[in-house]
């Protein structure tokens, strides 16, 4: 077994470093020049690193510094260990300008809309260290008090994207995205047995529901959207149900059934031809995304950088 020595049995390290760059000049002028010290300063911290392990390092020639096999022997290992302590002051250095950035997010926007483009996040802030932390239920949702978002948002360097009514005392919110409603399914229910080309059409299809869609009374959505579309005689209690928009629209592209869901989320699908929507009816809801994060917060670099990279990102799509 290699034997380690302990920290107080080595050497003094500006000895080691002397010899380590005299050896690779093979002269203590050159690596004086390196040190920034004097040549004899480099001469006496070799000769008393000798000293101290009791060896020969050097054959000193009138011309030049011929290393002895001891030398010859330590010498690569004695470079990586100087590699290795470089590399630990960066990291140490790296690691003291990072910071963390929390951000509390909804199952589904994380892996429909926010996975997709995060990584462009990533790569503009190397000194940002994100942590994503998936959270089912709004943020006004997790205490009766009114400043529930508040209380929620308690870390000063974490943020939320949040699906809800925009109002949340005691923090700043800014709003994202409206978000409609329409019914979407695989294309090969457009034109099967039973096509879609109407929506009293629906009464033949499984329908798939969103739960997170619900009404506050717990009615589906459907109900809304099939009085808006002008049809009544559908069966809307038929059909599983979903706690994820995400996993709703997947069983919609796999051919399960008709989802009524957000076309925002379902963006990549609809242009991968994964999912098609049939009718151009779509449905304005009330609630909305939005970023919130609390006001003594907005100045932290973390988050001004996020606010700054998701506003451009939600500008592109707006665009689109």
């Amino acid at each position: 077994m290699q034997r380690v020595a302990k920290p107080s049995h080595l050497p003094p390290l500006n000895s080691l470093r002397a010899f380590e760059a005299a050896a690779r000049h093979a002269n203590f002028r050159k690596a004086a020049a390196e040190l920034h010290v004097t040549p004899a300063a480099v001469s006496h911290q070799v000769k008393a690193l000798e000293e101290c392990l009791g060896v020969q390092l050097f054959y000193r020639q009138p011309r030049a510094l011929e290393l002895t096999p001891v030398a010859l022997a330590c010498l690569p290992q004695l470079r990586e260990g100087f590699g290795a302590l470089a590399a630990a002051a960066e990291l140490m250095r790296s690691g003291s300008r990072r910071e963390a950035l929390f951000l509390e997010v909804a199952p589904s926007f994380a892996v429909k809309w926010l996975g997709r483009r995060i990584d462009r996040f990533v790569s503009a802030h190397p000194d940002i260290d994100l942590h994503i932390e998936a959270k089912p239920q709004g943020i006004e949702g997790r205490t009766g008090e009114e400043n529930g978002a508040s209380r929620a948002l308690v870390r000063q360097n974490s943020v939320a994207i949040v699906f809800g009514s925009g109002h949340y005392p005691g923090c700043r919110s800014e709003r994202l995205f409206s978000v409609t409603v329409t019914p979407m399914c695989a294309p090969g229910l457009i034109a099967g047995g039973r096509p879609l080309r109407h929506p009293r059409d629906l009464r033949y299809h499984t329908l798939l529901h969103d739960d997170t869609l619900n009404l506050d009374d717990g009615r589906s959505r459907w109900a809304a959207w099939l009085l808006a579309a002008g049809v009544d005689g559908i069966d809307i209690a038929r059909g599983p149900h979903f706690n994820h928009a995400a996993l709703a629209l997947e069983a919609a592209a796999d051919g399960a059934g008709v989802v009524l869901s957000y076309p925002l989320l379902a963006a990549a699908d609809l242009a991968a031809g994964r999912l098609v929507a049939p009718f151009a009816l779509a449905v304005p809801l009330e609630q909305a995304y939005y970023l919130v994060y609390q006001h003594a917060a907005a100045e932290r670099a973390s988050i001004a950088a996020f606010r700054a990279w998701l506003l451009n990102e939600v500008r592109a799509v707006t665009a689109e």
